[in-house]
């Protein structure tokens, strides 16, 4: 993936910035499942790829009925999620899947470990993403591409995940849209 900066939005007012922006791929997180038709309009008219957290759209349950109308009705770029049966239906439906991990503990960690070698998601969104040495020893024990994102609020600290190894950087800041 060539871009650094996957702009995030939890609004339509932060939509709408990531629409104006330079960037081609964003992420919807928060939304109610009446949105979605609009925004996935809204998206293609400015030439957006789309890439939507499923765990939170509000009036649909995250799993892998859920991942199959929103592959088959909306063509996202991507879903994100921490269920497998998601991860695992995006795809087969050929859509990119990333699966959100939470660096918690080190219980947590090997937990996600091992549903990641089962899983083996596309992507992995290693959550928070300000801890530039949790994702340098993610990336190499998994093998998988992955982005950061959560608790990154400076220019610095995206280019340390990104030194790190972190393909690109989720991001809700949109001062850190601009400056990369």
């Amino acid at each position: 993936m060539e871009q650094k900066i996957l702009p995030a939005s939890s609004n339509m007012k932060e939509f709408e910035a990531f629409l104006e922006s330079k960037y081609e791929i964003g992420v919807f997180l928060e939304m109610h499942i009446a949105q979605l038709k609009n925004i996935q309009a809204l998206a293609a008219r400015h030439g957006k790829k789309m890439i939507y957290h499923v765990d939170m759209i509000h009036g649909i349950k995250s799993d892998e009925y859920a991942a199959e109308y929103i592959c088959q009705e909306f063509k996202p770029y991507g879903l994100i999620s921490t269920k497998s049966g998601v991860i695992l239906k995006a795809k087969q439906k050929g859509v990119i899947a990333i699966q959100r991990v939470f660096l918690i503990d080190t219980h947590a960690l090997e937990k996600s470990y091992k549903l990641i070698e089962r899983n083996r998601p596309d992507y992995l969104e290693v959550l928070p993403g300000a801890m530039p040495w949790m994702i340098r020893e993610v990336k190499e024990r998994l093998k998988t591409p992955l982005f950061a994102g959560g608790l990154i609020r400076t220019k610095e600290e995206v280019e340390n995940a990104l030194e790190a190894g972190a393909t690109a950087i989720t991001t809700s800041t949109r001062a850190l849209w601009e400056q990369f």
